[in-house]
């Protein structure tokens, strides 16, 4: 298993609406770096969800991956901020997955207390400037952002 950060804004899509309909295609990555991350996710694969452009940032909660290399419906879809004019479904530029929801953690764990507990090198989102929608996190790290999660 792998673990992963997937990053949205709560006023588009938050926690809480993973929550409310269980699953979701994780939809509208369209950053190349992004998107080849998103290739290599394996069902199964656990990903932390992390609230941007929120008050506060920091990770929410947590998802798990039920489908993986899944077309993105909105690249085809003209009256999408999301279409691709050049993607086709018989070849389509955007891969992405399903998600299920597992847990919302008890608080959020701000970006603040992330760059204290962890060095860009052991985290990538604390990185200046790493804008990435979808980033890999190590099993190391994973371990120790689900214990500072459930100590609430």
């Amino acid at each position: 298993m792998n673990y992963w950060l997937l990053k949205s804004e709560p006023s588009v899509f938050g926690i809480e609406h993973l929550q409310k309909v269980k699953s979701a295609v994780w939809d509208g990555v369209r950053n190349y770096q992004a998107r080849n991350h998103l290739r290599t996710v394996e069902i199964g694969d656990l990903a932390f969800f992390y609230h941007s452009n929120s008050d506060p940032t920091g990770l929410a909660g947590l998802c798990k991956v039920i489908a993986a290399n899944v077309a993105d419906p909105t690249q085809f879809d003209p009256k999408s901020d999301y279409y691709d004019p050049k993607s086709t479904p018989a070849e389509p530029r955007w891969q992405t997955v399903k998600v299920e929801y597992v847990e919302t953690f008890p608080r959020v764990i701000t970006l603040d207390e992330l760059k204290a507990s962890f060095t860009p090198d052991e985290l990538l989102v604390v990185r200046k400037g790493m804008r990435l929608s979808v980033m890999p996190v190590t099993e190391a790290a994973a371990k120790r952002l689900l214990k500072i999660a459930r100590a609430g």
